[in-house]
């Protein structure tokens, strides 16, 4: 199967800094894949590099078979990719229903535009009992929730979210994720989601890439990558010590 979205090669620089180091790989349609790994691993350059928000020094980005890198953003969103940012980035001052709005902001099908409000509104009921409360006053929780609303509005192929699970508690995490899953069952619709909580990520994800200074050096399906003892040392916390645990730690400094 031809996948949805393609990475060939890519390097992502901040001027001398290189960010992104030859990372390649493929999501295939209705998948959901996780990107985890420590702050300064490159998990929101990649973000921010397939979304057009930054241009590839290097490689490729292909979506639905088109190569996208160099577009601007606005016109990835409308090729269907949608990103929910870190730290949420909902406008405090509009109600629920106007930050919807505004995810529909480059739709001209109106009807299928209250179609998807009513879908939204069933995926979160919370945000149809506040929709006339304005965004600044919810919770962390139920902002995370009217992002990912957000960004269903405009109807994407493959929704990205960028640490969905910042600043929530284990309940309200393991709620996020829930829902996360029911978008992926309900629409059909493939999620990339970078994440540093590697158990949650892990066991709501179909596949999973691990990233360290800026390169990939992990892959495969998120049921495996639980079971791998340096995954479960390292990124689960999850010890087994000895002279083992020391050998796993000599082969983890390899994957760089």
């Amino acid at each position: 199967m031809a996948a949805l979205l393609e990475l060939n090669n890519i390097e992502t620089w901040y001027g001398p800094i290189p960010a992104l180091r030859g990372v390649s790989f493929g999501i295939e349609k209705g998948r959901i894949v996780a990107v985890l790994g420590a702050n300064g691993a490159g998990k929101t350059t990649l973000l921010r590099t397939i979304a057009g928000l930054v241009d590839p020094r290097v490689g490729t980005v292909k979506f639905a078979g088109g190569t996208i890198h160099g577009r601007d953003p606005d016109k990835v969103v409308r090729l269907g990719i949608s990103l929910v940012p870190e730290g949420r980035q909902v406008f405090p001052f509009l109600t629920v229903a106007e930050n919807l709005a505004v995810g529909a902001f480059a739709r001209k099908d109106s009807g299928a535009v209250a179609e998807d409000l009513k879908q939204v509104f069933s995926l979160f009921p919370r945000l149809h009992e506040r929709q006339q409360q304005t965004a600044g006053m919810l919770s962390g929780g139920e902002q995370q929730m009217l992002a990912i609303g957000r960004a269903l509005m405009a109807r994407p192929t493959l929704l990205m979210l960028d640490e969905p699970s910042l600043g929530l508690s284990p309940l309200l995490t393991v709620e996020i994720f829930n829902a996360i899953r029911r978008i992926n069952e309900a629409l059909g619709l493939t999620v990339l989601v970078v994440e540093q909580n590697a158990r949650v990520a892990l066991a709501h994800s179909h596949d999973a890439h691990i990233m360290e200074l800026g390169r990939v050096v992990l892959s495969g399906a998120s049921a495996a990558l639980s079971e791998n003892p340096d995954v479960r040392e390292f990124y689960l916390g999850i010890r087994e010590g000895g002279i083992r645990g020391q050998r796993r730690w000599r082969r983890r400094k390899t994957w760089r």
